[in-house]
Order: structure tokens, then C-alpha cells, then sequence
């Protein structure tokens, strides 16, 4: 499966997204989608499953995250899920990215890190209110 699809005259991307970038969307105020539109011009989203069985986890613990999780586990059911042989949630971005040639948008500074040595383009929050997209 490609992740560079033309839809009319726009090439889609797939944007892979990690628990840090799907808990972020819960804690800053910052438009996502107009942010990918404007890096991205087209996209579509996916979340490994080993990710959402994070945010399971996640949410199954108190405190304050668990509300995050909760709400960012709702989130993510909008998005098409990956299956991967990977069930650590990293790993699983890892291998997802490589299936689709996609994008990380991640919040994760290892996995950023992992992700650059393997030349893989990362999409982070910059100053808590614009994405940037490091390639």
C-alpha cells in the first residue's frame, strides 16, 4: 500500500500518528487538520493498533491522563487502524510508517530521534501552536 495517492491533481499523504501526538490534541489549542492541510495539502490519518491499545491502557489508570486517553481513544476510532506484528507502541509506528511510506507526527522526542536516523519525515508541534514537518 502506497501512501502517496493522487486524489484529483493532490498527492495524499498518510500521516501515522503515535499516543503523544493523539494525547496532544487534548492539550493544546491548536487546529490539527487546518496544520496538516497546510504542510500536507492532502492526507489521510492512521493509528497503529499497538497504539490504541496504549491509549487503553492508558485510560484504564487514573489520574489525569486517563480523561486524555479516554478522549483521545474516541478520537482515534475516526481514523483507519493499522495491524502490525509489532505490539510495543513505537515499534508499531515504526513498522507502519515503513508499510505505507508515510509520515510521523509525533510528539516523542526518541522516537523522533529514531525516526530521522532511519529517514523517515516527522511532523512535531513547534512553540505549542504550528506543526512543523522535519524531513
Amino acid at each position: 500500500m502506497a501512501s502517496d495517492r493522487i486524489r484529483g491533481d493532490k498527492i495524499r499523504k498518510t500521516v501515522i500518528l503515535d499516543t503523544s501526538a493523539l494525547l496532544s490534541f487534548f492539550e493544546f489549542s491548536v487546529d490539527w487538520e487546518k496544520e496538516l492541510a497546510r504542510l500536507l495539502d492532502a492526507y489521510e490519518i492512521a493509528v497503529p493498533e499497538a497504539v490504541l491499545q496504549e491509549l487503553a491502557l492508558l485510560s484504564s489508570k487514573g489520574g489525569e491522563k486517563r480523561q486524555k486517553a479516554n478522549a483521545a481513544l474516541t478520537y482515534a476510532s475516526r481514523y483507519k487502524t493499522v495491524e502490525t506484528k509489532a505490539t510495543h507502541a513505537d515499534e508499531a509506528v515504526v513498522e507502519s510508517v515503513k508499510k505505507v511510506q508515510g509520515i510521523v507526527f509525533t510528539n516523542d522526542t526518541a522516537l523522533r530521534h529514531r525516526l530521522q536516523k532511519e529517514h523517515i519525515p516527522v511532523l512535531l508541534l513547534r512553540g505549542r501552536k504550528k506543526l512543523a514537518l522535519e524531513e
